[in-house]
């Protein structure tokens, strides 16, 4: 994971951009990944694990419409996440992470294992859903979810 951050951040220098990260499911462990690398404060300016609702509200602008409709495991809340720090930190990117890790907390329509990622990216944001095997620990969930918005990410940038 340490290569994959450092081409991130690598990239994230040589293209003049900055990054902030909004995650719940994830604790934290991808702001942690990126700033393993030694000079990401040049581009990474900071994240919030959002893990209650109200700081998915309060901090990040996601709107309690979008949290009622659609609940906290959902794309729209992971496009909110991700535009809501992006504008917070007053980055070029913010990235944002929402699921289910697990063992607990699953339902029929979102079981453990249901993560969703965004990236927004000048005006344009994407999310995308992971459906992550629920056989898998939450520590091991929460590692591939990370991986995945990480890849995404490099993928976005280069």
């Amino acid at each position: 994971m340490l290569s994959l951050c450092e081409k991130i951040i690598n990239t994230l220098k040589n293209k003049k951009l900055t990054l902030s990260t909004a995650e719940s499911c994830t604790g934290g462990l991808v702001a942690k990944s990126l700033t393993d690398v030694s000079g990401a404060s040049n581009v990474f300016y900071g994240g919030v694990v959002s893990y209650d609702n109200s700081v998915k509200e309060n901090i990040l602008g996601v709107r309690s419409a979008t949290l009622k409709a659609n609940g906290a495991v959902s794309h729209e809340t992971a496009m909110e996440m991700a535009i809501g720090v992006k504008k917070a930190l007053k980055t070029d990117i913010g990235i944002s992470t929402t699921g289910i890790a697990g063992p607990g907390g699953g339902t029929k329509d979102k079981p453990v294992g249901t993560v969703y990622v965004g990236i927004a990216y000048k005006s344009e944001v994407k999310t995308f859903l992971l459906q992550i095997d629920s056989s898998l620990s939450r520590e091991e969930i929460r590692l591939r979810a990370c991986l995945t918005l990480l890849e995404l990410l490099l993928e976005k940038i280069t």
